[in-house]
């Protein structure tokens, strides 16, 4: 039987204490397999982004376990010491702002991640290189941030965060400011990038354009997976 490589288990998420207690995740399990495009949808407040960041290790939960390929993560406690060298080698981030470094040129910003993680300059040249042709935005290699579309640059940022072969990518609101038929292409790799890179990818949207897009289109409310008879239609629906 197939693992999923993305497990959360009972998952709750607590800000604060007493009076200001904030539950941003309520008792939440849920399961991403490989090769599977999943987005998150609810409104503001309702948990989505809070999700995001424990899968990706960024915010610690307050109960439940995380299980990410298979590893435990996260049970009552972080389970691996190094927390930074994990997210660097297993998960990739895309971000509704593309977040390029705007001093460095297109290649040298998908490549510093792989410089980061101690590969040599040329290893690290070679892999960006191939990512932005597989991604077809390589005429842009030497071109700097501020010259580049919305498009190309999102482009860029999806390079960026296959450059380690992460299996599990997460991205908060990547089409937000692209028009339909660039959201459309984004999604188009990101479902390319699923099957052919075996890769589970978690995605966080308001954007109804592209619900279209997703395997399973998942609803928070309050911080609970809306299990309600209308959003079991809509999921079934998006598959």
């Amino acid at each position: 039987m197939n693992q999923p490589l993305v497990s959360v288990r009972a998952v709750s998420k607590h800000f604060g204490e007493g009076p200001a207690r904030v539950d941003a995740l309520r008792d939440v399990s849920l399961d991403v397999m490989a090769g599977e495009v999943v987005g998150l949808k609810g409104p503001s407040g309702s948990g989505k982004t809070t999700l995001l960041n424990v899968i990706g290790c960024i915010q610690e939960p307050s109960s439940g376990q995380v299980v990410l390929g298979g590893e435990t993560i996260y049970d009552g406690g972080w389970k691996t010491r190094d927390l930074r060298r994990m997210r660097l080698e297993r998960i990739g981030f895309i971000f509704q702002s593309h977040n390029l470094l705007p001093f460095l040129s297109v290649v040298e910003n998908v490549a510093l991640v792989l410089l980061l993680a101690d590969r040599s300059r040329a290893a690290a040249t070679a892999r960006a290189d191939e990512l932005l042709d597989y991604l077809e935005v390589a005429q842009r290699r030497n071109a700097m941030p501020s010259v580049l579309s919305g498009g190309e640059a999102q482009r860029v940022a999806i390079a960026r965060a296959l450059a380690n072969h992460p299996r599990i990518i997460l991205a908060d609101e990547p089409t937000a400011a692209l028009d339909s038929d660039r959201a459309r292409i984004v999604m188009d790799l990101l479902r390319r990038v699923a099957v052919e890179n075996e890769a589970a990818i978690v995605t966080v949207t308001h954007d109804e354009k592209i619900f279209s897009r997703f395997d399973r289109l998942i609803s928070l409310r309050d911080g609970r997976l809306d299990d309600s008879p209308h959003q079991v239609a809509l999921a079934e629906q998006s598959r």
